[in-house]
């Protein structure tokens, strides 16, 4: 039979060395500071609205040096970043340089074009990597004895393209586009005729945004 005295004694004993147990412990984890979190490399925003320039060449051949005419113009657009994915819109306004297309009898040069394109791409960080679509609206202008249609004919466009961020407002960009007319009428010298016409377009450009 234990003594009431030394039950007493074992219990202080024991209660004295758990609440040391316990204090040590808090002390450890107040003094213990976690390691600072790993931050990964922030992910760029592509949302949001933009404008910019371009430049390049317009020819009915992938070729800079058959029949091309200097493309300039500017575009403006605005991106919804989705989270692994982006999706726009964007409208673009031309000059082609006079690039000469093929008709019936000779050729036709192409003056300028409007188009109205919706996009879709992947961002990779400050990279973006896209494809696009949508109508275009060329004006052509006559060349020697051929006259083309009056006005601007409708066609539609489709392309791809990368897009750089330089810093927060500014990007660079290359993009290329193939461009279909269908049913353009021409007259040589007084025959009219009616063909099918496309073009490609490379094009360099920065926009900044907003």
């Amino acid at each position: 039979m234990i003594k009431k005295p030394f039950a007493l004694a074992l219990f202080a004993a024991l209660s004295t060395s758990v609440l040391s147990t316990v204090a040590f412990a808090a002390d450890l984890a107040g003094s213990y500071a976690p390691p600072p979190a790993y931050n990964s490399a922030p992910v760029s925003n592509w949302s949001g609205a933009y404008a910019g320039i371009h430049g390049g060449f317009a020819a009915p051949k992938l070729d800079p040096f058959n029949n091309s005419g200097l493309a300039i113009g500017g575009q403006a657009g605005y991106n919804v970043d989705i989270g692994g994915g982006v999706i726009g819109g964007e409208v673009e306004g031309s000059y082609l340089g006079d690039s000469q297309v093929k008709v019936n009898g000779g050729e036709l040069k192409e003056r300028h074009r409007l188009a109205a394109k919706v996009k879709a791409g992947v961002p990779l960080g400050d990279t973006l990597v896209y494809g696009t679509t949508g109508l275009a609206m060329t004006n052509f202008r006559d060349s020697g004895s051929v006259s083309g249609p009056d006005g601007w004919k409708p066609g539609w466009i489709l392309g791809a393209g990368v897009e750089q961020k330089l810093n927060q407002n500014l990007s660079a960009r290359v993009e290329y586009n193939y461009t279909a007319t269908n049913n353009v009428r021409s007259f040589d010298n007084g025959v009219g005729s009616e063909k099918d016409l496309h073009d490609h377009t490379v094009k360099a450009g920065i926009n900044y945004h907003f």
